[in-house]
């Protein structure tokens, strides 16, 4: 009697045993991306549609604040960065109420 593979007990190819290009894809779109909650200077100016001065203005005028992060020895983190929470607060404040 001859051996025959049926389609149930074959090994299955998973992205896990080389099943190919199409088993990337699906390791890829499993995936889910991290969106990071704090943006630097240039990414907040990005993400609200203004330039890196408008920011620095809106932070020095105190409409915006940006996150110190601590460090040893009474220092902090010199890059300058905002929570998106915060800028998403701002964008809900900017929108125009009066439109319908």
């Amino acid at each position: 009697m001859k051996a025959s593979h049926d389609s149930d007990t074959a090994p299955q190819k998973s992205p896990m045993n080389g099943g190919g290009k199409n088993s990337a894809l699906a390791i890829h779109a499993a995936v889910k991306p991290i969106h990071p909650r704090l943006l630097d200077l240039e990414n907040a100016a990005k993400y609200l549609g203004v330039s890196s001065w408008t920011i620095r203005d809106m932070m020095d005028s105190g409409t915006l604040h940006r996150v110190r992060l601590p460090l040893e020895g009474d220092r902090e983190l010199r890059k300058i960065l905002f929570d998106v929470l915060d800028l998403d607060h701002l964008i809900d404040q900017w929108k125009d109420k009066n439109c319908g």
